[in-house]
Parts: structure tokens; sequence; C-alpha cells
């Protein structure tokens, strides 16, 4: 009796293992957009687009910025396997000079936490004058 509850015990320990292997994963499009150089107040949104290539659907948990300057905006709703979602970024483009800003995401995928990036520059009223 004592090993046949061991052996029932074995099994659902194993199969609780497996059951938690599948996760969601997410992947970027690109991991880094650059603004190049752009005029002042100039429009400062830009978008990531990532795919959920798990097993489970996504959940976008908290998105944050390196600077206030910078305002991301996650998606509300979980992404499906093999569904495509969007993370739009705000950079105020009325502060003249280099951008490069890191955006944090988190999220139920395989690898929780994933830093993407902004950079360009943003040219001052003065300049190609």
């Amino acid at each position: 009796m004592k090993k046949l509850l061991m052996l029932l015990f074995v099994g659902v320990i194993g199969f609780a293992a497996t059951a938690q292997d599948k996760t969601a994963k997410i992947e970027f499009k690109e991991d880094v957009i650059d603004y190049g150089e752009i005029a002042k107040g100039s429009d400062g949104v830009r978008v990531f687009e990532f795919t959920n290539t798990g097993e489970v659907p996504l959940v976008i948990s908290n998105v944050r910025s390196s600077c206030g300057c910078t305002i991301p905006k996650k998606p509300e709703d979980p992404i499906a396997p093999g569904k495509t979602g969007v993370i739009e970024v705000k950079y105020d483009t009325n502060r003249v000079g280099p951008i490069r800003k890191t955006i944090t995401v988190q999220s139920n995928a395989d690898t929780p936490t994933v830093a993407i990036k902004i950079k360009g520059t943003v040219l001052g009223d003065s300049a190609g004058k």
C-alpha cells in the first residue's frame, strides 16, 4: 500500500512539474528604436511591436521608463500565444539633446524582465539654419 501511495505521489508531482513547463515568451521585433535626428517639438511617439511565442497568454504587468521624459503605455489585455501586441513610448521632444532611455518591461514570460531602448537626438531651434 505504501508503494502504491508513493508511486501515486511521484506521478502527481511529475504531472504538476510538466504542467508548469508551459510559459509565455516575449519576442520584440526590435529592442532599440532609433529616432535619428528629429526637430524640437516633433512627434515623439514610437511603438515597440512584440509577439507572444509561448504557449500561454502573455500578461504585461508593468512598463516603466528610466526617466519622466519618456512615457510608456502597456497593453491592458493578455496577448494570446502567436499574437502580437505593442508598447507605445512617448518621448518629450521639447528636450533638446541626445536621447538615451531604457524602458523596462515586466511580464509573466520565461524572461520576466526585458529592457528595450530608445535613442536619437532632438535638434534645437537653430539646427539646420
